[in-house]
């Protein structure tokens, strides 16, 4: 077991502290916003699930169109002031969503408006936040600070389903909103005091944004593990943003007790996402990318008993089975990408690996309500749980996928672990 947790010195670097506490903050502030966005928005006079799902297409929407230029951003400028520059969009946008829930001023452009402006500064974060990884975290340790990364979020996310619930129970949807706010402008403070030396920098000569993409899309496309497990997860993705974002929220407000059954559902996923970051500081597969695929086919089963109709109690705990899934496969997938792409180049492929896994997501909350309203809520669901399975089960065809292999001195560490603990 000393084999593995050795590294955890990284604890002690200053930089390395700074974007673990900027980055759990900021979770704590997007894990409040699903519960209070989503019944916010319900509660309000004449909406219904097609009214939701106009919110959160405009919030997910922008974040796709703008994804490819986030990642030439991030590669072109200083990642901690891109990352900087993000946050204070994002503590904007929900500070204006909260105060116009508090305020009872709440016409549907205006909600779209702000919902907005948070998917394009996700759009610019994401691939900053991961070319920045590696500049903070010696090589030798990624998988470590992936996974300490991983650990405060998903304690974030616990907290947040927890209290984002409590709050919007006890004070409404608009002051947990406004407590997002708050948390994304901590976040982007504390990504401003993360000061890399200019060698630390992306370096290089400055070509077009289009040149940029082109370069990214063939680091990108050269990879078939990275293109398959991308097309993978636009399916996978879709799926899931219409299970979480619309149908889940809707039926827990029709037959399972509102708000708080729905953060039940949720505080069960981001538990199983702390389990999730004890599995990936202990596993070294050598063959990280099979691993991973292989752990999304158990991410079907929260939305199979949401449409069976099974306890409350059996669904959380499939919801805990998600979190643990992909938690670890989120640690595997980040960690290869940083270790076989070039430095120079990962934000560009990290932000066409965002683009592809969710380019299909707004068409999933567009099409949640009005299929549930079509077919039931309970039968969409069914069809989210169908759609992860078979989207596995094709990328686990391809030989990219099956047979990558970790580096060798992963390996021999992984070995060397198993000898100490043994």
């Amino acid at each position: 077991m000393r084999g593995h947790f050795q590294d955890l010195g990284l604890l002690r670097d200053r930089r390395f502290t700074l974007l673990l506490a900027a980055r759990t903050i900021s979770v704590l502030g997007s894990a409040f916003a699903p519960v209070a966005l989503a019944f916010g928005v319900l509660d309000l006079p004449g909406a219904d699930a097609t009214t939701l799902s106009v919110v959160l297409t405009a919030e997910s929407l922008p974040m796709v169109l703008f994804m490819l230029v986030g990642g030439v951003i991030a590669d072109r400028f200083p990642r901690h002031l891109v990352m900087t520059a993000g946050e204070a969009a994002n503590a904007l946008a929900f500070f204006a969503l909260g105060a116009m829930m508090l305020t009872g001023w709440t016409p549907l452009p205006a909600l779209a408006a702000a919902a907005a402006l948070s998917g394009v500064s996700m759009a610019v974060l994401f691939p900053a936040l991961t070319g920045i990884i590696p500049e903070v975290v010696p090589a030798d340790r990624l998988q470590t600070g992936n996974a300490l990364l991983g650990l405060g979020a998903n304690v974030s996310r616990v907290a947040g389903a927890v209290f984002g619930g409590g709050t919007v129970v006890l004070f409404g949807g608009g002051w947990a909103l406004a407590v997002s706010g708050l948390m994304f402008a901590v976040a982007g403070g504390l990504i401003a005091a993360l000061r890399l030396a200019p060698s630390e920098r992306p370096a290089g000569p400055r070509h077009s944004v289009l040149a940029d993409l082109r370069d990214g899309w063939r680091e990108f496309s050269s990879r078939q593990w990275i293109w398959v497990v991308v097309a993978q997860f636009s399916v996978l993705v879709m799926a899931l943003q219409a299970g979480h974002g619309v149908l889940g929220p809707l039926l827990a407000k029709e037959s399972l007790g509102g708000p708080l059954v729905w953060s039940a559902f949720l505080t069960g996923e981001a538990v199983g996402t702390i389990a999730g970051v004890l599995v990936s500081l202990r596993l070294r597969p050598s063959r990280p990318i099979l691993v991973g695929t292989l752990l999304c086919l158990p991410t079907a089963a929260p939305y199979l008993l949401l449409g069976l109709g099974a306890p409350v109690w059996a669904i959380v705990a499939a919801s805990f089975a998600l979190g643990v899934c992909f938690d670890v496969f989120g640690v595997l997938w980040q960690t290869t990408m940083q270790r076989e792409v070039p430095a120079e180049a990962l934000s560009r492929v990290s932000s066409y690996d965002a683009l592809g896994s969710l380019m299909f997501g707004p068409l999933g909350l567009m099409l949640a309500g009005p299929v549930a309203a079509l077919v039931g809520t309970r039968e969409a669901l069914l069809g989210c749980a169908a759609l992860v399975v078979l989207s596995t089960l094709a990328a686990l065809l391809s030989p990219g996928v099956r047979n990558l292999r970790a580096p060798a001195q992963d390996r021999d560490q992984a070995q060397a672990a198993e000898g100490v603990s043994g």
